[in-house]
């Protein structure tokens, strides 16, 4: 179960992503930035009563999400939050709640569920760069060219959208590169710091983190392990986000470079925490607060605005012009012949990067193959003896029970699905609404597999 406190941090994050403003409620915000439209139920109340309705409906959100979690299984867990969404139809409730339902959809491998219940427009604003494509660069491959770009860096900063993994990936991919430059910490704002003893065993369990429980993440955590990292929890359980940004900045110059000076750290975080200038909630953001503290300018990664939305009129005007012309198959960034990089928000940001479009195959992301690294091994409900619904789970063979699934699907009807794995040994299990087994049996993943 995750640490009381943990969860309440949670709801700043609808502010954290949404707002510019010091107390600007979370959908205000996004409706000034043209994110969402505002309910027409809510058309006829005051801001003040808006504002209200919007501090309800999160309220009601985290009480729910509470109880959820106090289901015996994650499947259980998943079906209340959902059936909690589908049975209100107040707009405003469901705006806010569908970001709460998003991070269950991907704990379970509903990624295109996630996808669809929260997904900030990307509108194109008056602070955004020229476009690359006007602006003499190219497209390049996106690990190649950060890999470039942190050899004489001290810290890098990397941001991911919590309800889009996909934006975790390429983390992921490039943890082994940084580890072989020298980069040693590895930092991640979902884990706990009173569940960090948990890492000791080497591998992310349940309990590691609230978001470190989706596959990809786990895969992050585990990836960043074995590889040889300090694996650290530096998110502050604060309410008042100034007080968040600053402790968080702290919490990593504290347990990294005041400790030791010539530590190299990556750090995995969400959203605006990584923006190195400009108005954050009315304060300074995590990483221009590291700055301040350690005197070290951090390569700060921008992941979360060049993705593909579920309706293309909400993705950014330069991702459409992008991927139409490079028509890409893997993450990627633009580069000028004087070796410059491209960011759309000059000052904020290093460097933005493009997240190619995705193709759906037997209902799941293609990306999830993560470059042809993991291989597709299909389940149906034989998988599950018939008995649906039911979550199947593939799980590494030297790995415990409550270990963080290498993948997961939901079949709630007969259906065949796909899970990606690397290749290896792993128990593949078949759960029950409760989280007790239907059926276990070993698999194995060859290399070679097509």
């Amino acid at each position: 179960m995750w640490p009381k406190l943990r969860i309440g941090v949670l709801i700043g994050c609808l502010v954290t992503c949404l707002s510019a403003g010091a107390d600007e409620p979370p959908l205000a915000a996004a409706m000034r930035r043209g994110l969402v439209g505002k309910p027409a139920e809510s058309r006829r109340l005051s801001s003040a009563q808006f504002e209200r309705e919007q501090r309800a409906a999160v309220e009601k959100s985290d009480a729910i999400m509470r109880r959820a979690l106090q289901e015996p299984g994650l499947l259980a867990q998943y079906e209340a939050m959902r059936e909690r969404y589908d049975a209100d139809d107040n707009r405003i409730f469901r705006l806010v709640f569908a970001q709460y339902l998003s991070w269950f959809q991907t704990w379970v491998g509903d990624y295109d569920g996630a996808r669809a219940s929260f997904s900030l427009a990307q509108a194109a604003q008056p602070d955004d760069a020229p476009s690359p494509s006007t602006s003499g660069f190219r497209p390049v491959a996106a690990g190649d060219a950060i890999l470039e770009l942190t050899r004489d860096r001290k810290a890098v900063f990397f941001n991911e959208s919590h309800s889009a993994p996909q934006t975790r990936t390429l983390m992921l991919e490039l943890l082994a590169g940084l580890r072989a430059q020298g980069f040693n910490y590895f930092a991640a704002e979902t884990l706990s710091v009173a569940a960090t003893g948990t890492l000791e065993r080497g591998y992310p369990v349940t309990s590691s983190g609230f978001y470190a429980n989706e596959p990809i993440y786990g895969e992050m955590v585990r990836s960043a392990l074995r590889l040889g990292y300090h694996v650290i929890a530096y998110d502050a359980e604060e309410s008042d986000s100034g007080a968040r940004e600053r402790a968080g900045a702290q919490a990593l110059y504290d347990q990294v470079f005041k400790r030791d000076p010539t530590a190299r750290l990556v750090v995995n975080a969400g959203f605006s925490h990584i923006q190195k200038s400009g108005a954050h909630l009315g304060g300074k953001s995590m990483a221009e607060n590291f700055r301040a503290l350690s005197g070290i300018d951090p390569l700060s990664v921008e992941q979360t605005m060049m993705i593909e939305h579920p309706h293309t009129a909400d993705d950014h005007p330069y991702y459409r012009a992008a991927v139409a012309a490079a028509h890409p198959d893997a993450p990627f960034v633009y580069v000028n012949e004087t070796h410059g990089v491209w960011t759309l928000k000059p000052g904020r940001y290093d460097v933005s990067v493009f997240f190619p479009p995705q193709v759906r195959v037997d209902g799941r992301p293609d990306w999830l193959a993560l470059g042809g690294r993991r291989q597709a091994h299909v389940v149906s409900d034989a998988d599950c003896l018939q008995r649906l619904p039911c979550l199947i789970e593939a799980q590494y063979a030297t790995e415990s029970d409550d270990a963080v699934a290498a993948d997961r699907v939901v079949l709630e009807t007969p259906a065949h699905r796909r899970l990606y794995l690397f290749p290896g040994n792993y128990r593949l299990r078949a759960l029950d609404r409760a989280g007790q087994p239907i059926d276990t049996r070993d698999l194995h993943i060859d290399a070679t597999a097509p």
